[in-house]
């Protein structure tokens, strides 16, 4: 185990806190991918490239002979960070106003870093090829991650890991899973166009405030009565602009929100049944409608057998006691689907709370915080995936 006091674990605080203190909106991510970039090419044995704008690839080959099958491995760590204006109490907080790491990239870059200089310099010692992925554009529909799986990244390779922080469990535990992990999103947006006028005349009117509260309520139907109830996805409706003075009646109404699923049939009835609702009901009442799609990216599907491998690895750092067995998926995104759709694949969620935190806020929350001697569990564990695969032992 990496102990505090080690030069590579003071070093990766150092990193991450560089990348808290600079954090950039999706796509937006140059001065993070050039830090990462300037650094990756400073380790022994590593080449490193830019597949895109914004992100690093780079690629470790062990120096060891093997007779036996060497694999290819591929790790990666998401670097974006989200529009949110930072409420934590840290020195190193965010210099860029309303932009925050709020969903711990930071983290999962700076152990990837970490670990990518490890087995630098222990080249000598390992067979096969590492390849590690910082990844842009993790937080926006569909993901950076469907760009780099159509550059090559995943060309050639067997196994892909990830690690994703999680609030919910402090610094030494794992949360884990295999099957379904993270679910699909598909966001929409409905614009209802009715005809408007004088509060005091409404039935003069096409009243889109009135269709599109019965559209918001009867969206929730679609669930409850048109699908599977053991396959049901989460429809949600989480924004609703309609008008802004108290005696007109406006001409338009917006709805938005998202639709997370597990199942891919599900996924595409629940899109079908929710058009049918929002175009019965405007057709009721004499209305148009639009209604617009930004399609997601799939459920992220834990192979069982990465899944194994990487529990295994888990238990020998912390002990079977603090890995956590994930009971259900979580219903947030994530675009590391795109790998896993691919290539078989695992992500697992690493504690990153300390109980002198007090609260533990979540994800995407502006006062999201990491204990930072998390990171050196991160590393181990991605180090000895790289030895098992090394060895042969998988």
């Amino acid at each position: 185990m990496l102990s505090e006091s080690t030069d590579l674990q003071q070093e990766v605080i150092k990193w991450r806190r560089h990348l808290h203190e600079n954090a950039e909106l999706s796509y937006e991510e140059y001065k993070t991918s050039d830090y990462i970039y300037h650094l990756v090419s400073t380790f022994p044995g590593v080449s490193v490239t830019r597949p895109t704008k914004t992100s690093v690839y780079a690629v470790l080959k062990g120096g060891k002979e093997t007779a036996d099958k060497t694999y290819t491995i591929a790790f990666r760590a998401d670097i974006d960070a989200l529009p949110i204006v930072e409420e934590t109490e840290i020195d190193f907080k965010s210099k860029n106003s309303g932009v925050m790491h709020a969903c711990g990239h930071d983290v999962h870059a700076a152990m990837l870093l970490g670990t990518v200089k490890a087995l630098s310099d222990k080249q000598d010692e390992l067979s096969g090829e590492f390849r590690f992925i910082f990844q842009h554009a993790e937080e926006v529909t569909p993901g950076g991650a469907i760009e780099l799986v159509e550059k090559g990244v995943m060309e050639g390779v067997d196994y892909v890991f990830a690690l994703h922080v999680y609030p919910y469990e402090e610094a030494g535990k794992f949360s884990m899973r295999a099957g379904a992990m993270n679910a699909a999103g598909d966001d929409f947006e409905i614009k209802i166009i009715g005809s408007g006028g004088h509060a005091s005349t409404p039935e003069l009117t096409v009243d889109p405030l009135i269709i599109g509260a019965e559209i918001a309520t009867n969206i929730s139907h679609v669930v409850a009565r048109k699908l599977p109830i053991l396959k049901a996805p989460v429809i949600t409706v989480t924004k609703f602009n309609c008008g802004n003075s108290l005696n007109v009646i406006a001409d338009t109404a917006e709805l938005g929100g998202t639709i997370r699923s597990l199942d891919p049939e599900v996924r595409v009835q629940a899109r079908d049944y929710l058009e049918q609702v929002v175009r019965g009901i405007a057709a009721t009442h004499g209305a148009q409608v639009e209604v617009k799609w930004d399609i997601g990216c799939p459920a992220v599907i834990n192979d069982e057998k990465a899944t194994a491998i990487t529990k295994s690895v888990a238990e020998e750092l912390v002990g079977s006691e603090n890995v956590i067995p994930l009971a259900e998926p979580i219903f947030g995104a994530e675009d590391f689907a795109a790998y896993s759709e691919v290539v078989p694949a695992s992500m697992q969620f690493i504690g990153v709370h300390n109980a002198d935190f007090g609260q533990a806020y979540p994800l995407h929350h502006p006062k999201f915080k990491v204990d930072e001697k998390a990171m050196r569990y991160g590393i181990e564990y991605f180090v000895k995936i790289a030895e098992k695969f090394s060895e042969g032992l998988c």
